[in-house]
Parts: C-alpha cells; structure tokens; sequence
C-alpha cells in the first residue's frame, strides 16, 4: 500500500534540473520525463555564488523565471515524477533567490517548479 508521504509528484523543470549531472548528484538517479510549458511567465537569468551548486551544475548563471505580463508567453520545459523525498533534495539544491510553487502546466498538469522570489 502506497501512503500519502510516498506518493509521486511531478516536478517541472526549465533549466539545470534537467541536467543529468545535476539529477545524478541530487536524487542519486537520471530522471525519465516528458516535455511541457508554463504559461504567463517570462525568463530571465540568476547569478549562482553557491560553491556546491556551482560544483553541480558547472554554470555561474542558472535561468530564473517570473510572472510576466502575456499570459500566453510559455516557459518550454520537462516534467518529471519524483518521489516527496527527491522533491526536499531539489529543494536543498536550489538557491535562496528561488521558491517552490505550484503550478497548472499548458497540459493540465499539476506540477512543482521553482520560480523567482
């Protein structure tokens, strides 16, 4: 019998989550997923100074996203299934300038994702 706690959720991703580097270090795992989009919600660009998300992901600048003004611009990305205990590592993984949300995908999907603060 599954309980609530181990239930899988879906978790949307539009940038260095979808890295197998950074799957492999954070859920000891490479994720299976589908492609998907955000809608109304613009991209922009983060500095990391975090020494191991830097080490993780190997880029100084991860993309950020936040409520824009067209609520047909898309955000593409990857949904993928983890488990409640994956999500708290992608939790830890993200940097304070981030917060997790959640979101209707253009499927209908209800899904995590981190967006900025």
């Amino acid at each position: 019998m599954t309980t609530q706690s181990e239930s899988p959720v879906l978790l949307f991703s539009y940038g260095t989550l979808q890295d197998k580097a950074v799957q492999l270090a954070n859920f000891g795992r490479e994720l299976n997923g589908h492609p998907d989009a955000m809608l109304g919600y613009v991209q922009t660009w983060v500095e990391i100074v975090d020494p191991q998300v830097l080490a993780t992901s190997g880029k100084t600048h991860h993309p950020i996203i936040k409520p824009g003004v067209d609520p047909k611009q898309e955000i593409a990305g990857m949904v993928f299934e983890i488990t409640p205990v994956e999500l708290e590592a992608a939790d830890r993984y993200e940097v304070a300038d981030y917060k997790r949300v959640s979101v209707t995908l253009k499927s209908g999907a209800q899904a995590w994702v981190y967006v900025s603060v």
